[in-house]
């Protein structure tokens, strides 16, 4: 009963500060537009706020690996985020915009605590044979977070004003909290934390992405991947001013595509052995690859729709795909770097990708949108580079029996 309720803690905790995290970036985006009358501020300062993950999440996994109670660390990561979104609110306006984007930077260090901090605790509080099944309530939080984020953002914007929006996200990540704090201890003893200790667990961490080659090929191609999910929600309020009246109707925009993606994910979880995790990872990108090249050609609201339901069937079942892949190739003792450090690259990209298409959206919408599709095409061609290599690679490494004949007979 203990671990039930547990689950339960850990499912509505990580729903709640998703959604937070998950309103954040609209609304620090709509924000910063509406400050200063700039789609490229905008972007930067969205941008700003992930960029830093690519430092933040390795070093915070190590240290959740390392923690005898990662749950109180997990915590005050949380209550770090909200303090930072709170100084970013504070300064629009008041301060110079650069101080507004050196605010969202040391932030953002925080920012895998919300995603991969969550997910590599799962095991601790869920039954190996309830493991499948927790797990893909998971990931759907992350489609439950991106499903009402946004459109309580965009809502609020509308409403009361972009930074009203700003100030519900703080508020979710605030009531996480208490879920965070109260995870279960690690039973095992914890590794001593020291500077060389930790040095040595980030290099063992990277070492297990990179020569594993299930994980090598998943993280490769979702990050390429979400340089093109960044392009496409820096794009998402020009692409609302223009389909539907309103550069805030944007932000539900968002909304559809997180509904597309819990539908999709639902049905694919009805029907575990249709597809592997590693087709998807490789399929997703393409029908992403249709949709933002469907918005970039009919920007009417019935079609821009359409496209952003197309975005949800790809974009969802990408994520399932990759919890699970992470979750069956991941060392025990490097858990939660594997996903914070995941979680981080991706941030990274995604960040990438909202600045890139800040000024490109400014010049054209339809070129920031086909530019968006060209990185999702380039994601399942990583993903099928990767993994020729890693063949090759297997193949070069095991001699033919000829070979090693000739071997033994050469002299050393």
């Amino acid at each position: 009963m203990r671990k039930r309720y547990a689950t339960v803690s850990y499912v509505l905790g990580a729903a709640t500060a998703r959604t937070g995290d998950e309103m954040s970036g609209p609304a620090l985006l709509l924000a910063g537009l509406a400050v200063t009358g700039s789609a490229a501020s905008g972007s930067a300062l969205l941008a700003a706020l992930t960029v830093s993950a690519a430092v933040g999440g390795p070093l915070f996994g190590v240290l959740l690996d390392r923690s005898a109670r990662p749950g109180r660390l997990l915590a005050g990561a949380l209550a770090g985020y909200a303090a930072g979104l709170a100084a970013v609110l504070v300064s629009l306006g008041r301060a110079p915009f650069a101080c507004s984007v050196a605010l969202a930077v040391l932030t953002g260090l925080l920012g895998p605590a919300l995603a991969g901090g969550w997910t590599s605790q799962l095991p601790r509080v869920a039954a190996p044979e309830a493991l499948p099944r927790v797990t893909a309530f998971d990931a759907m939080t992350f489609n439950v977070a991106s499903l009402a984020g946004p459109a309580l953002a965009g809502l609020l914007a509308g409403v009361a004003g972009a930074p009203a929006g700003a100030a519900a996200a703080i508020a979710f990540i605030v009531l996480a909290l208490p879920s965070a704090w109260t995870l279960p201890p690690v039973r095992r003893p914890a590794p001593a934390t020291s500077a060389a200790s930790v040095l040595a667990g980030l290099a063992a961490g990277f070492r297990a992405v990179v020569r594993t080659r299930p994980l090598a090929r998943a993280t490769s191609a979702s990050v390429v991947s979400c340089v093109g999910e960044g392009m496409l929600v820096a794009c998402c309020p020009l692409l609302g001013a223009q389909a539907l009246g309103g550069a805030g109707r944007g932000a539900l925009l968002l909304s559809v595509v997180a509904a597309s993606a819990l539908a999709a994910n639902a049905t694919l979880s009805r029907f575990p052995r249709l597809l592997s995790p590693d087709t998807v990872l490789w399929c997703s990108p393409l029908v992403l690859a249709g949709a933002l090249s469907l918005a970039a050609t009919v920007r009417t609201a019935p079609f821009v729709v359409a496209a952003m339901v197309l975005a949800g069937i790809g974009e969802g079942p990408q994520l399932t795909a990759l919890f699970a892949v992470r979750h069956r190739e991941a060392p025990e003792g490097l858990r939660g770097q594997i996903f914070t450090t995941g979680a981080s690259l991706k941030i990274t990209a995604f960040a990438v990708g909202a600045g890139l298409a800040g000024p490109l959206a400014a010049r054209s919408l339809p070129g920031a949108l086909v530019t968006a599709a060209g990185f999702e095409v380039l994601a399942a061609l990583v993903f099928a580079a990767v993994g020729a290599v890693r063949r090759a690679g297997a193949a070069a490494a095991v001699p033919s029996p000829r070979a090693a004949g000739r071997s033994r007979r050469r002299p050393s």
